[in-house]
């Protein structure tokens, strides 16, 4: 196609034709540099990094599953994810007819279970082609298929069956993060008659392409934008590590000890006696201790020494006055001392 000339090259050539001057080529400018609109009517929730997050763990669902198919269909296939975008729910559901069939799956974590539901489609000549294989033939599907195809009674039954094992399957992909759990709950013949999320609630739209040798499509798998902020933020605490852990965990252990009883014994002296002088000791007698009348008392805490203090009085009752903290250089307890 030949070059369209802007309003000031059509005016510089006419200009040059009136004066007969030789028109003098012109610089190019450098091309305008493209930027992507932002649409402030839906802003974007999920920041690419939680994006290639979720890139990453159907990733390694698509592994999974790409096992498990060759081992459930007698044959070779290849699933890859192919994008993983943020959209409103409608322009998914607007995407489905009234021929297709919707999966709908919940998941469970720290034993409770999200209300919104995870929203799974296979494309119908996929499916066909999965429960064909099921029955022992080759996946072959008619080029002619009608694009609202209906299933019969028995294909939803093997439809179940197999959507059952593609959502128990998707627990394991996200073991890296947190565990969970995707509980199957029903398959819908008419996803059109269903309104399981809000017209204008923010989706992430995995899409996983699978490919046989004679077949291929898609299977598209509908995640809630509310879910999605539950799960993320519950990754981020269990990943965060505390602040100041020491201080926290000695906080927690002396919380702990708060209210535990535990005794204290207040020693003069110990001395040694034969058994023959205690048989003998009545009322009155007086036992050398060989130590001053006002020498420190230990105060012994789980049978090891901790303070010294003083003996007195207060409040007309026998006390202990903390003097200071007991260290034995030797490291010797309150058992070994005098012994």
């Amino acid at each position: 196609m030949a070059e369209v000339l802007s309003q000031s090259q059509i005016d510089a050539l006419l200009s040059a034709a009136r004066s007969g001057d030789a028109l003098e080529p012109q610089e190019e400018l450098p091309a305008e540099k493209k930027y992507r609109k932002y649409d402030f009517k839906s802003p974007r929730k999920f920041t690419k990094d939680r994006l290639k997050m979720l890139d990453g763990v159907f990733e390694n669902y698509a592994r999974n599953m790409n096992s498990r198919f060759n081992g459930l269909m007698h044959t070779t296939c290849e699933i890859e994810v192919e994008s993983a975008e943020e959209q409103r729910y409608y322009e998914f559901s607007n995407a489905l007819t009234e021929g297709d069939v919707l999966t709908l799956a919940h998941l469970r974590y720290n034993g409770k279970t999200e209300d919104a539901p995870v929203l799974i489609h296979v494309t119908t000549p996929l499916m066909l082609s999965m429960i064909d294989r099921l029955m022992g033939g080759e996946g072959d599907v008619d080029e002619e298929l009608d694009p609202e195809y209906s299933f019969t009674d028995l294909e939803l039954k093997m439809y179940e069956e197999i959507m059952q094992d593609l959502v128990s399957n998707m627990s394991e992909s996200w073991s890296n993060y947190i565990p969970l759990e995707f509980l199957y709950n029903r398959v819908e013949p008419n996803p059109t008659l269903v309104q399981p999320l809000g017209l204008d609630e923010i989706v992430v739209i995995m899409e996983l392409m699978v490919k046989f040798s004679n077949c291929d499509g898609r299977i598209s798998i509908c995640l809630p934008g509310m879910m999605l902020t539950n799960l993320f933020g519950e990754i981020s605490r269990r990943n965060a590590a505390p602040e100041n852990t020491d201080e926290i965990s000695s906080q927690n252990i002396f919380e702990s000890l708060r209210d535990t009883d535990i005794e204290l014994v207040a020693e003069m002296c110990r001395t040694q006696l034969k058994v023959s002088d205690v048989y003998h000791l009545s009322v009155g007698d007086v036992i050398d201790l060989h130590r001053p009348k006002d020498s420190s008392v230990y105060v012994n805490i789980g049978g090891k020494r901790w303070f010294t203090g003083k003996l007195g009085i207060h409040n007309k009752n026998m006390a202990i006055k903390i003097g200071s903290t007991y260290y034995d250089p030797r490291g010797r307890n309150v058992e070994q001392d005098g012994r």
